[in-house]
C-alpha cells in the first residue's frame, strides 16, 4: 500500500497504549528485559516472557524491545558517549532525521535505560519525506555545526534516499549513500552519530543529537522509560 502520509505523527493507538498510568508498569518491563538481557537470555525469549507477564500489546512490545539494554549495558553505552564539539562524526541519517520528524510530528519518543531517545516510526526499507524532513535536517544541522567535520551516511536501497541525500546536500552537508550504512560505520571505527544501540555497541563513541533538539520542543512527547539518571 503507498505510503501518502504527510507527517510523522503517533499511532492512532498511541495515546491510549501509552497513557501516564500505563508508564509505571511499562517501567518496570523494561527494567526486568534489561535484566534478562545483561543475563545473556536470547532476547525474543525474553521480550515474550516479560510481555506475557505484564500483557503487553504489540506495540507495547516493541517499545520494550527499543527502550531496553540492561544496566550493564547502558553504563557502557553512556561511558562511550562524547561531546559533539571538535569531532570528526559520521551520522546516521535515517535513524536521526525520522526521530527528529517524529518528535516534530507529536509522535511518541521513548528514553531508554542508555538516556538516549528513540521513536516508534516504524520506517525500514521504505521512506517518504514528510512535512517535517526538511525541519528536522535543519535542526540536526544546528546541532551538528560544533564539530570538526561532518559525513551523513544514508542507504542507498531504501526508497528515496537520493531524494533525502539532495535535501541533505541542500542544507549545506556532505553526504554519502551506502549500500548498509551500519556495516560502513562499524568499519570505519570513529565516533558516530545515532540512537542504534547495537550499532553504538560496535563504534569507539558517539554523540548524542536528538536529546538535546528534543528538550528544546516544548510539545515533543517524551515517554521516560529508562530507571537510571
Amino acid at each position: 500500500m503507498p505510503d501518502h502520509r504527510r507527517h510523522r505523527g503517533p499511532h492512532p493507538r498511541d495515546t491510549a497504549l501509552f497513557r501516564a498510568e500505563n508508564a509505571p508498569r511499562l517501567r518496570q518491563a523494561v527494567a526486568d528485559y534489561g535484566w534478562l538481557l545483561d543475563r545473556g537470555y536470547a532476547s525474543a525469549a525474553a521480550l515474550a516472557l516479560v510481555g506475557n507477564r505484564f500483557q503487553l500489546h504489540k506495540r507495547q512490545r516493541e517499545a520494550l524491545r527499543r527502550a531496553a539494554c540492561g544496566p550493564q549495558r547502558s553504563r557502557q553505552r553512556r561511558a562511550r558517549r562524547v561531546p559533539v564539539a571538535g569531532r570528526s562524526l559520521l551520522v546516521d541519517g535515517f535513524n536521526l532525521i525520522i526521530t527528529v520528524e517524529a518528535a516534530l510530528s507529536g509522535g511518541l519518543l521513548l528514553r531508554g535505560e542508555d538516556g538516549l531517545l528513540r521513536d516508534l516510526a516504524s520506517v525500514h526499507s521504505s521512506y517518504r519525506p514528510v512535512l517535517e524532513t526538511d525541519p528536522a535536517i535543519a535542526l540536526l544541522g544546528e546541532a551538528l555545526r560544533p564539530a570538526a567535520e561532518v559525513l551523513w551516511l544514508l542507504d542507498a536501497p531504501v526508497s528515496r534516499s537520493g531524494d533525502l541525500a539532495a535535501r541533505i546536500r541542500r542544507a549545506g552537508w556532505e553526504v554519502q549513500l551506502v549500500p548498509a550504512v551500519d556495516r560502513e560505520l562499524v568499519r570505519r571505527a570513529t565516533t558516530i552519530a545515532s540512537a542504534d544501540g547495537p550499532l553504538i555497541d560496535r563504534v569507539p563513541a558517539h554523540v548524542d543529537l536528538t536529546g538535546p533538539i528534543v528538550a528544546a520542543l516544548p510539545r515533543a512527547w517524551v515517554l521516560e522509560l529508562g530507571t537510571q539518571d
